[in-house]
Order: structure tokens, then sequence, then C-alpha cells
């Protein structure tokens, strides 16, 4: 009998954070409508809470949010304003009630997140150093804690794939996966939620992780490219999220060449 596998979409989110992502749609749509102009300063905390029925960390971890899509920027001392051109900075995933396109929209990031991951795991693997096989210890470490925890790895799973990027030593791929991490951050996050846990599939995660890590630490590029094909594709499908079968079929048998070697 087949087994029903909850969606991961679908995960129940704290009271609180719902709340927070309340506020940051509410001030996004403002921005992005133009009730906000670029150079506007938005309310102060003291009027978000009181005009949301919020606490102050919620609306700061909303306005966090913002800064992340790029949509605000902060100048000390005089508060926080809309970014001069928020439309152009902003790469964002809309909000969506219909799941159709909430899986769709996923979908598109995992190919994307494909493309990008496994070149520069692959160049990470050519120009790693010491000090970046470190930063990649330290966050296999702290996601294997969250692991044998039930924890939320997302966090420390960012930080292992910023310190991929950074092992490339170029400071242009570093500062464009920089600029996605808010996209790839959201796809990261559902790997954690506790239904993934339940269901003893963080341990997967973290074995690909490292399977990654070893191929960087070892200096074998195919292996790395591989290793994060690898972990990308079984992602997408633990999410149970088709990659494209073009892209999938393609990507699949370069990394067996590359593997295999000439």
């Amino acid at each position: 009998m087949a087994v029903a596998v909850p969606d991961p979409l679908s995960a129940p989110e704290s009271a609180g954070t719902r709340r927070s992502e309340a506020v940051h749609l509410a001030l996004a749509g403002r921005i992005r409508s133009g009730d906000l102009a670029p150079g506007a300063r938005l309310p102060t905390e003291k009027d978000l809470c009181a005009e949301f029925g919020v606490s102050r960390p919620m609306v700061r971890e909303a306005v966090a949010r913002l800064k992340a899509d790029g949509l605000v920027i902060s100048r000390q001392g005089a508060g926080v304003f809309v970014a001069d051109t928020p439309s152009r900075l902003a790469f964002d995933v809309p909000a969506d009630q219909d799941r159709r396109g909430a899986r769709e929209r996923l979908a598109h990031i995992f190919e994307l997140r494909t493309l990008v991951e496994i070149g520069v795991a692959e160049l990470a693997a050519r120009r790693r150093r010491p000090k970046d096989l470190k930063a990649m210890a330290a966050a296999l470490g702290r996601m294997a804690g969250a692991v044998a925890a039930h924890g939320d790895g997302g966090r420390d799973d960012d930080a292992f794939h910023g310190a991929v990027a950074a092992a490339t030593g170029n400071p242009m791929m570093r500062d464009l996966v920089g600029f996605l991490s808010k996209q790839f951050s959201e796809s990261r996050r559902l790997s954690w939620a506790p239904e993934q846990h339940a269901l003893g599939r963080t341990q997967a995660l973290q074995d690909e992780h490292r399977a990654i890590y070893d191929a960087i630490a070892t200096g074998d590029p195919a292996a790395a490219r591989a290793a994060s094909f690898q972990h990308l594709s079984a992602t997408a499908a633990r999410l149970d999220i088709a990659l494209g079968e073009d892209i999938a079929s393609d990507l699949a048998a370069a990394c067996l060449r590359q593997e295999s070697g000439p």
C-alpha cells in the first residue's frame, strides 16, 4: 500500500512566522505597486507594530526580508528607505495561493540552482583553500547536529553552499550566489521541515553534502560536479519536484562522462 507523503509546500508554520510573513508581503506589495515610492521612508517600527498588530521582532524580521529582497536599504541614523530601483534589484518568487503555480516556481528555482551550483562545485574543487574547507566542515558539523536533534539546519545549509561559492576564488561567483541566496534558501528550507526529519530524509541530505565536501577536499572537479548534481536531483525528488527531462538527462550524462574520464 502506497504511503502518503506530506506536501512540503503546505508544511505548518508558527503563528509568529505567518504574521511576520504577512507584514513582509504587505510592505513588498506597496513597494511594487508604487504606494511606497523609491526613496520613500518606511514607517517606524512603532507605527508598523500598531498598524499590523505585531511585535517589534516580527516587524524587524519582515524588514530584514525586504532588505534581502533588495527592496529597501538602511541609512544609519535616518531609518529604512525604499531602494531607488527596487524592481530591478528584486529577484523574488511571488506569493501565490495557487499550489500548481507555487510548485512550478519551485521547479524553476531547482533548475537555476542546478545550473549554478554544479559549476560552482566544480570550480571550488579546482581552487579550494584550507580556509574554505574549514568553513565547509564547520557548516557540515552544525548540520549534523541539526539532523541529530531534528532541528532546522537551513541557515547552515546556506552557509555550506556559501562557503563552496567562496572557494571558487571568484568574487563575482560568490556575489551571484549571495544575490540568489534568498530564493535558494527558500528551496533549502523545505528540506529541513519536520516531516522530512520524520521520514529520515535529512540524513540523506547530510550524506549528499558530505559527498560534495569530500570531492572538493580531494580536488576532484568531476566528482564535485557529479555529487552536486546528485544532491540537487535527489533533493528535488524528495520534495516531489521534477527537473525538466531535458536538463536532467543532459546533466546526468555529462556528469557521468566526467566521472568516468576519457
